[in-house]
């Protein structure tokens, strides 16, 4: 990864940051958006390691946003090697309370913003010749679950559009996957009330939740990878086995 240029999305906390961190100490400049969470520490822990950090606010989920990121980092860096689709949001609640603006709301950023910044950096790797493309999905868009239909749905529409787009630019040497978290200690764990944890590890082989820095690892290899496309990397301690 040395002297890559890696863009990270929603990349100032959670898994992002973890994968942001794990892509600097390999050696890549760091392309940092952000929407609302501030990026500087994690800018900070980047440029400590030696490379450089381009932080970058925009909502992805607006196409003309999307695209001044992907300029920008081409403006800084003059190219852009991997793109990792991490920005995404949840607004659970059960299907007869859910609002039309809910769902939207996390369709817009969750799988509108992936194929706007799939489609931004599109040009580049195609003129490239090269890139590689991650995707998060979630095990959530595999098995679906109670009180999360958007996101459910968000998450399965990744994987769709995770198959298609490595069908559609293999031929320019572009790979495309997926990775499936499965419950990973972050910010929007961390808020689930005790019985429903506790609920959620007795369904977990492992019996614990999974680390931002295991789906860092995760990315980091598909990036790597220059003969693996259109696949999905679920990482959940053995949660959704034979579904």
């Amino acid at each position: 990864m040395k002297n890559k240029t890696v863009i990270v999305t929603g990349g100032a906390k959670g898994i992002g940051k973890a994968i942001a961190l794990k892509f600097a100490s390999e050696g890549a400049n760091i392309v940092l958006n952000y929407r609302s969470s501030s990026p500087d520490e994690v800018k900070s822990e980047i440029e400590d390691m030696g490379v450089k950090c381009l932080t970058v606010q925009a909502d992805v989920s607006k196409a003309d946003e999307a695209q001044r990121l992907v300029d920008e980092a081409i403006n800084e860096f003059g190219g852009v090697d991997v793109l990792i689709n991490n920005a995404g949001i949840t607004k659970d609640t059960l299907l007869m309370r859910m609002s039309t603006e809910d769902f939207e709301t996390v369709i817009d950023i969750n799988l509108k913003g992936c194929f706007n910044m799939v489609k931004a950096v599109n040009k580049i790797m195609m003129k490239q010749r090269s890139g590689s493309i991650i995707n998060m999905s979630s095990v959530i868009g595999l098995a679906g679950n109670i009180g999360q239909v958007n996101y459910a749905a968000s998450k399965a529409g990744v994987l769709g559009l995770t198959y298609s787009v490595a069908k559609e630019l293999a031929s320019r040497n572009i790979t495309c996957n997926a990775i499936a978290p499965g419950m990973i200690a972050t910010d929007m764990t961390d808020v689930l009330p005790e019985k429903t944890k506790e609920q959620i590890l007795a369904s977990i082989p492992l019996k614990r939740f999974g680390q931002p820095e295991e789906i860092a690892e995760a990315a980091l290899f598909l990036a790597k990878s220059k003969y693996i496309t259109g696949q999905v990397i679920t990482v959940d301690g053995g949660m959704v086995i034979g579904r």
